[in-house]
């Protein structure tokens, strides 16, 4: 389904594992503010070697940081940097990427075989109308998503950043040896997540505001929408396999997709999630046509998530993404029993077909 390249997920089963994500030492944070200051760089470090050893042999795929790009959206949920100052924000980035690049170097190091790869929340982003000053917009935007993959990709700054940060009053101070190890330690695939898309519009007031994965926007009039109101766009998930494969040449890897929902539980304790049985279907479909009809190398597809948790962007148990039901709310209440949704037992078929099998 994934691959037309090689069969790599058919012959055995591989582990993923994300270095980390949201959940930086509070230590840290309190000690020096953490990513703010280089310090933490060597403390990650010890960790991804104590990890990469540990678990040599057993996975293969490692993503540097989940989402990395979110540092500059949310900086305490993505850091544990708590501020907005742009200085600040850079210097973290800067850090952040310095520790990706080495953890590249150290795991290679580690073990020839294992893959590592970033990660982004990524969104594909239109301009609202045919307007110039929207598809500048709209291209502004999509720099948000890029520039963390731009420099794990490529290796340097792309200058856009640098002409933003020069706006901003942001000095980046780059050592050589800072820039050999960003050389040196470019990632072997690109890994996102992909929810939703967004509009873009010179002026927002033109059009109604639209939530999302982390990303604003303007509402998309041609799209439904879930109930939190995020769109649901399974043609711009292809459209972002696109843009990225033709963008960076490289492996691509999507590492999370699903649709946030309210789940009913019927008296016989079944759930009927028809809609997110669709929403896959659909996305599965659209990345079907990405590597069949347009060439894209896609390595690998794992949803989000396989069974229900607090939601990350809204805090809510009732926000449910899971194949497998968990008997929590809101107000704190449940027994935390587990239930299958229908939708576990239709995903359980795409597995073992390889996604030939939909219905």
């Amino acid at each position: 389904m994934l691959s037309h390249k090689n069969d790599r997920f058919r012959s055995k089963t591989e582990g993923v594992s994300t270095l980390i994500g949201n959940e930086t030492p509070v230590g840290l944070a309190n000690r020096w503010g953490s990513w703010a200051d280089a310090r933490t760089i060597d403390c990650h470090l010890r960790y991804v070697k104590t990890i990469g050893e540990r678990y040599t042999g057993k996975v293969k795929y490692w993503l540097t940081f989940n989402e990395i790009n979110v540092l500059g959206m949310a900086p305490w949920m993505g850091a544990a940097v708590a501020t907005h100052d742009p200085q600040t924000i850079a210097d973290a980035s800067k850090h952040q990427l310095l520790a990706s690049a080495r953890a590249v170097q150290l795991l290679h190091g580690i073990d020839p075989e294992n893959k590592v790869g970033n990660m982004i929340a990524y969104n594909c982003v239109y301009p609202a109308t045919c307007n110039p000053a929207d598809v500048l917009s709209a291209w502004m935007k999509s720099n948000g998503c890029y520039f963390y993959c731009d420099v794990q990709a490529r290796g340097y700054y792309p200058a856009y950043q640098l002409k933003k940060y020069e706006r901003e009053g942001v000095t980046l101070t780059l050592t050589e040896h800072e820039q050999a190890d960003l050389k040196a330690g470019t990632v072997d695939f690109i890994s996102f997540s992909y929810y939703m898309s967004a509009c873009a519009a010179a002026d927002p007031a033109t059009g109604q505001a639209q939530a999302g994965n982390m990303m604003s926007g303007v509402k998309n009039p041609y799209l439904e929408t879930s109930e939190w109101g995020w769109q649901i766009d399974p043609t711009g998930l292809r459209m972002s396999l696109n843009w990225l494969y033709d963008r960076y040449q490289k492996p691509l890897f999507v590492v999370e997709n699903g649709l946030g929902a309210k789940d009913v539980v019927e008296a016989d304790g079944s759930i009927h999630d028809s809609c997110r049985i669709d929403y896959l279907r659909s996305h599965i479909q659209a990345m079907k046509a990405a590597v069949e009809e347009d060439g894209v190398d896609l390595m690998g597809y794992t949803m989000w998530g396989c069974i229900d948790l607090v939601s990350a962007s809204t805090g809510e148990m009732a926000k449910r993404y899971g194949f497998v039901y968990v008997n929590y709310q809101d107000d704190g209440s449940g027994d935390g029993r587990r239930l299958k949704k229908e939708s576990a037992d239709w995903y359980k078929k795409v597995i073992a077909s390889n996604g030939s099998d939909l219905t």
